[in-house]
């Protein structure tokens, strides 16, 4: 939790958060993640300063409860001071015990956000769903918050002026932005009208840009001229592969004078397809079955 320090901004674990998306699609299965359409509703999450704080800390752990899906889960909310923003211990089940940083007291309306990301700590341990380094795993949980419609909260906690700061998550503000994006663009939702917090919605509009960016990067055929121009170039040199930062790469089919064939990120699951060169096509995607017109 950045409380009063630097934030860090840009994208410097969209490796992570990409790898982290096409996890939850395997884990999960394409008909699992569309029921996820609906996000928490802001008014299911309020918290008033008026709220009792311990009654009110349970009722928004059971909403986020209710929104994972996950009935038989208990959670019991503390306070305590810490470092971090919050903390739950992973046991067996069904009672989990979650502490929140001592800061919530007096900042309820951010209660939410926090649980946010410890609920999705035990949906993930649930579904025995994690990366290797802690790090990834923080930004794992992050990304299936997000994905899965609780993880706005988290974005909308953060703010920033000339003299203090806060952000929640292990996510830069346009990384959760990203993220957000990616699912507004699978479930057609605005979650931007939910933000009361300027600094949000301007993370969520520059990480939109980047979303809409990778469905316009070829051989799909919403790319724009520049793009296809260095595509062509590269499909007719392509023992080079094909530029990073593009996504797509060459190489030949096995045996001797192989048919040449591109592989390329998914713009939603960003799992990799692969295609042969011959053209315009329609491929369908085989994890989150999202239907691409390419020219190969």
């Amino acid at each position: 939790m950045a409380n009063g320090g630097p934030v860090e901004h840009g994208y410097p674990h969209l490796e992570t958060v990409r790898a982290a998306v096409t996890a939850l699609y395997r884990r999960l299965s394409y008909d699992t993640v569309r029921t996820f359409s609906a996000s928490v509703p802001p008014a299911d999450v309020a918290f008033c300063d008026t709220d009792d704080l311990h009654l009110g800390a349970q009722r928004v752990a059971r909403e986020m409860v209710r929104h994972f899906r996950l009935p038989d889960a208990r959670l019991v909310v503390g306070f305590r001071e810490m470092t971090h923003a919050a903390n739950v211990e992973l046991a067996a089940g069904p009672e989990y015990f979650v502490e929140l940083n001592d800061r919530f007291r007096t900042h309820r309306g951010d209660i939410g956000a926090a649980l946010a990301h410890e609920v999705a700590h035990v949906y993930l341990h649930r579904l025995d769903l994690a990366f290797p380094a802690t790090s990834e795993n923080e930004i794992l949980t992050d990304t299936v918050a997000a994905y899965l419609g609780a993880g706005w909260l988290l974005l909308d906690a953060y703010r920033e002026d000339g003299v203090s700061s806060q952000k929640l998550g292990y996510l830069t503000p346009e990384e959760f932005g990203y993220v957000l994006a990616k699912r507004a663009l699978l479930f057609d939702e605005d979650p931007s009208v939910w933000f009361t917090s300027p600094q949000a919605y301007s993370a969520y509009v520059k990480g939109r840009e980047l979303a809409l960016r990778d469905g316009r990067q070829p051989p799909l055929t919403g790319a724009g001229w520049a793009g296809r121009r260095r595509y062509a170039h590269d499909r007719r040199h392509p023992s080079g592969g094909g530029p990073a930062a593009a996504g797509y790469a060459f190489s030949s089919g096995p045996g001797p004078g192989g048919d040449l064939r591109v592989s390329f990120p998914c713009p939603t699951c960003l799992q990799r397809i692969r295609l042969p060169v011959k053209g315009r096509v329609r491929a369908r995607c085989g994890l989150c079955r999202t239907v691409l017109e390419c020219d190969t």
